[in-house]
């Protein structure tokens, strides 16, 4: 093996079948090369890092390291789907992320950190701006403040090859800019190099030197990062097209309950033990109105979208009013439910259901993480049509488990439709998706959003706002 080499792919192919792409693999990271694995979601990128880090048997092929040292002590790899290893979320439920009183059952931001060199984990928590985070649990961290967490763990070993999955996704502005900085400032350090998964390619860092192409199971030839940069065509070509979209038969009428506001908050307070999150909050949702919920990372967004969606007990202590009916005045949480279309970073992070991809979009009609009833004909027909709608339906025997996150998120997306709800709560909605999709999503969200449908849209990037949102509510993180 060439010493320059410091991990090499060499003819692999994997075992399982459904995981083989359309050739042998080959792949080599050289000294001082910073690489970017870029495609469309579906195309195989993690896959691959998956298969690098030996992750799937081979049945043809081989996989070296630089001295023949151990993969695992070269190269640490972060995805979305690490953050379960922080506090066990595995092993919990979904509105457990809300029930935060037995603090001291659940670790620290600097238990986290307390393995490591103290003046290097010192200098990374400065780099990442989170000294405020050190005292916080776990459990109450937003999905931007844990995905910073998680990457600055990853690097207390200060390994060889550091591969980050989307990891400017869930990140506020600031906080994309901290992150680019850091990788700057990592690539320069001696022994330690960078590999990124991308789903976009304005995420591509200037501190990327190499971009390793994926599509449709295949490797296309590599090429440096500026000559990915400055060529729009094969950006536009890599990501394709995007699938039909919402048809008219899709946007069928449901029962027509008049309401005049879709939600009503007054005097909101939320606390967990010594710690503000929400004070004083007061918002107004008539019906027909389409907002922009904003804010940078641990603002209360996702807490505030919690108590609306009743997932969060606190909701219970407070003033809240949806569709002119007050909480706590005898409604179940299901009937809260049935006329909300949810969808959030938390609700994703916590989907672990081994069921077809047909079943979660009708898990949907139910409201259900999971699909504890069994869709009639009809609701599954619907589903299947949003699945199209979404270009989505050829994965609709897959298990939900076995596609990517990319994937995983269209439907998630398309399980939030297919009851045609009155009020659409996106959070995030486009996290984790490629240009295209973006793209396709946001004018789907503006093609269902008519002028009886309410919306409340979050997200970190002003281009990803639908056209439809006229209004507008901006959170100020707290320091009490």
């Amino acid at each position: 093996m060439n010493e320059e080499v410091i991990i090499e792919i060499k003819g692999a192919v994997p075992r399982m079948k459904n995981l083989a792409f359309k050739s042998p693999l080959n792949w080599s990271i050289r000294k001082n090369e910073n690489w970017a694995v870029v495609g469309p979601n579906g195309a195989g990128k993690t896959l691959l890092i998956d298969i690098l880090t030996a992750k799937h048997a081979l049945k043809a092929g081989e996989i070296n390291t630089l001295g023949n040292q151990s993969i695992n002590k070269i190269v640490k790899c972060v995805a979305f789907r690490d953050i379960y290893s922080l506090a066990d979320i595995q092993n919990s439920y979904y509105q457990q992320r809300w029930n935060a009183g037995d603090e001291h059952e659940v670790p620290f931001v600097k238990d986290l950190f307390s393995k490591g060199d103290k003046a290097w984990m010192d200098s990374l928590v400065e780099a990442f701006g989170i000294e405020d985070l050190i005292e916080k649990p776990i459990n109450l961290l937003s999905s931007g403040e844990l995905r910073k967490t998680l990457i600055i763990r990853s690097l207390i070993n200060k390994p060889r090859l550091l591969i980050l999955d989307n990891p400017f996704i869930g990140l506020d502005k600031k906080s994309r800019a901290l992150l680019n900085d850091v990788l700057e400032k990592l690539s320069k350090l001696e022994k330690v190099q960078i590999g990124l998964i991308l789903s976009h390619p304005k995420d591509l860092p200037q501190s990327i030197t190499h971009v390793l192409p994926v599509k449709d199971m295949t490797l296309l030839p590599e090429m440096s990062g500026d000559t990915f940069r400055a060529d729009q065509q094969f950006q536009t070509e890599l990501f394709g097209s995007a699938p039909k979209g919402i048809t008219d038969q899709l946007l069928y009428k449901t029962e027509n309950i008049p309401f005049e506001n879709a939600l009503e908050l007054k005097d909101i307070l939320v606390r967990y033990g010594s710690r503000t999150i929400l004070k004083d909050l007061n918002w107004n949702v008539k019906r027909g109105e389409k907002w922009a919920l904003l804010g940078e990372n641990g603002s209360g967004k996702s807490t505030l979208l919690s108590l609306i969606s009743g997932d969060n007990p606190q909701a219970y202590a407070n003033n809240i009013t949806l569709f002119d009916r007050k909480r706590g005045s005898g409604e179940s949480i299901w009937d809260i439910k049935k006329r909300i279309g949810y969808i959030s970073p938390e609700m994703h992070l916590y989907y672990l259901k081994n069921v077809r991809c047909l079943d979660v979009v009708g898990s949907g009609f139910f409201d259900t993480i999971g699909l504890y009833r069994k869709c009639n004909e009809e609701q599954e027909a619907v589903a299947l049509e949003w699945m199209k709608a979404f270009g989505i339906d050829h994965i609709k025997n897959v298990s939900f488990l076995n596609i990517s996150t990319g994937e995983q998120r269209l439907v998630l997306l398309a399980r939030v439709f297919v009851k045609n709800p009155d009020l659409l709560i996106l959070d995030e909605p486009l996290h984790g998706l490629d240009i295209s999709n973006k793209q396709h999503i946001k004018s789907m969200i503006e093609k269902f959003c008519t002028e009886d449908k309410s919306l409340i849209y979050v997200t970190h990037y002003e281009e990803e706002i639908p056209d439809v949102v006229t209004q507008r509510l901006t959170l100020t993180k707290r320091t009490d």
